[in-house]
């Protein structure tokens, strides 16, 4: 599929299966994320994958009530390695570089997922001290 193609068929998705995720598509789009553009090349996040259902269940209430998160066959969560970008940029690294390693990140995979056939939904409304506590973070 070309690029442009791919940029006008990516929605946020809402409705999920319950099908696993095959290895190899998962390890292509994660290296996908990976390629990504970062501050100095430090690529200042983390990736979770999340298989438990304990964290499942718990999402809705972390999520603002999107419900559908809970349905995805897996969640994954893009956090900010701010620790990591401090030690290079100080406070610039904090505040901005680590958030935007991660954001550029999640782009990519979603966009990645998209040329898997695989759908994914942004979100933005969360409580990261609630997220951080089901994922073990």
């Amino acid at each position: 599929m070309e690029f442009t193609e791919l940029l006008g068929k990516r929605r946020s998705i809402r409705d999920f299966t319950d099908k696993k995720i095959d290895g190899q598509i998962l390890r292509r789009i994660t290296q996908a994320a990976m390629s990504a553009p970062s501050a100095g090349n430090l690529q200042c996040y983390k990736i979770y994958f999340v298989n438990s259902e304990k964290a499942r269940e718990g999402m809705p209430l972390a999520t603002d009530f999107q419900d559908c998160v809970s349905k995805a066959a897996m969640l994954v969560v893009f956090t900010a390695d701010q620790k990591r970008a401090e030690a290079k940029y100080g406070e610039r690294g904090v505040e901005f570089y680590a958030t935007q390693d991660a954001t550029i990140a999640c782009a990519y995979f979603q966009l990645a997922a998209e040329g898997e056939g695989l759908g994914s939904v942004w979100v933005g409304g969360f409580d990261p001290l609630e997220v951080s506590r089901l994922i073990n973070v």
